[in-house]
């Protein structure tokens, strides 16, 4: 047996004649539900099968039309439902008033049949343009949002495949770039309500600022091989050169941004981190040599998480430091190398900081593998 697709009118009567009447006149062109008070007009109207329609008497015991009204609209599961009041009150106030409930349309008794069908066909085909519009937004809203999000896992996979390409070429390994992710994710959230950086640091700003920080460093894939795997001090026409990274970073970042055509909020702040971080709180940084609050937000955030990781972390050439001692070291820097608020939070975080770097360790195997790269590149055997 075919399934009955036709519209659910539900009739809300507290007279049995009245419901008689009107499932007889409905009966032959919709499937009928009765319902002789509000309570169990609510009820049918919340149920997993609710209907197309409702007709709704206004004087009932208990709970009058009006009230059934207000619920009905005032609930997000039954608010689209229309109702057609049919009622004995026939006063333009008693009709104002059911139409200021959110009533669709004010049939008064006695009927007429011609009348109430003609309504209520109106109605379920209006209903059913509003459902059809409604279902299409929605799925055009879940388009949007899916294509959101493919875009945006394009996005994080683009920029962690470059950053990796950049961290291939010296002695970190791939860690170094979630590690310094989280830290500076950790600073910005615990910094986002202190004055001096809640204009600069909301929920946004902070994802981006997760986002971007791995391209901190892409600068490097333009820096010699000889210069960028020495594992001693630098001479200083090599430093020279070796801080062209910053300025290498900023202007390969702001290369793909002019291909793109238009400008893209977390690039923008991806420029900012690879150009400035570098920069000292007391203006001794490069490569502009600028201090304080001329540094952007982002680059000094990214300043203490990038200290910290290089202190810390283990190299082919040498062993990581140990917690407490980059901890001091920082401490140590406040108002010279790093802006002092920062270090503040960093200290407050410090525990968080350790269990980071645990999570994102560089095992035996990185460092192995590491040294194989090192070797081949420098031409040993």
């Amino acid at each position: 047996m075919n399934e009955d697709c036709r519209p659910v009118v539900l009739v809300v009567d507290d007279t049995p004649d009245n419901l008689k009447l009107m499932s007889g006149l409905l009966k032959d062109l919709y499937r009928v539900k009765i319902a002789n008070s509000g309570e169990k007009a609510l009820s049918i109207a919340a149920s997993d099968t609710p209907p197309d329609l409702i007709l709704l008497d206004i004087m009932m015991p208990g709970m009058d039309g009006y009230e059934v009204c207000r619920r009905l609209r005032g609930d997000r599961a039954t608010r689209d439902i229309p109702v057609i009041f049919l009622t004995a009150m026939t006063s333009a106030e008693d009709e104002e008033m059911g139409l200021r409930l959110g009533a669709v349309d004010y049939i008064t008794k006695p009927i007429s049949p011609a009348t109430v069908l003609a309504r209520v066909e109106t109605h379920l085909k209006l209903k059913a343009s509003a459902d059809f519009l409604r279902d299409k937004a929605d799925y055009l809203e879940s388009e949007v949002a899916r294509r959101t999000r493919e875009i945006s896992a394009i996005q994080d996979v683009t920029i962690l495949a470059m950053a990796s390409l950049a961290e291939t070429r010296d002695s970190d390994t791939g860690n170094h770039i979630r590690r310094t992710q989280y830290y500076v994710r950790a600073l910005a959230e615990k910094l986002k309500d202190h004055p001096r950086f809640v204009s600069a640091l909301d929920d946004g700003v902070i994802d981006m600022l997760f986002k971007s920080a791995p391209l901190h460093d892409i600068g490097k894939v333009g820096i010699p091989d000889k210069i960028l795997l020495k594992p001693g001090r630098f001479e200083p026409h090599e430093f020279e050169i070796m801080k062209t990274h910053t300025t290498l970073g900023r202007d390969a970042i702001e290369h793909a941004e002019q291909s793109l055509g238009t400008p893209v909020a977390f690039l923008a702040m991806a420029k900012e981190i690879a150009f400035a971080h570098q920069e000292k709180w007391d203006g001794g940084g490069y490569p502009m040599g600028i201090g304080g609050d001329d540094i952007p937000v982002s680059a000094r955030l990214m300043a203490v998480a990038d200290v910290y990781d290089a202190l810390i972390s283990r190299r082919v050439y040498k062993d990581g430091m140990p917690h407490e001692k980059a901890v001091q070291i920082i401490r140590e820097s406040s108002g010279s190398h790093f802006d002092p608020d920062i270090v503040e939070a960093f200290l407050s975080l410090q525990d968080e900081f350790k269990a980071i770097a645990a999570r994102f360790a560089d095992s035996d195997g990185d460092m192995q593998k590491k040294k194989q790269y090192l070797e081949q590149a420098a031409g040993t055997p």
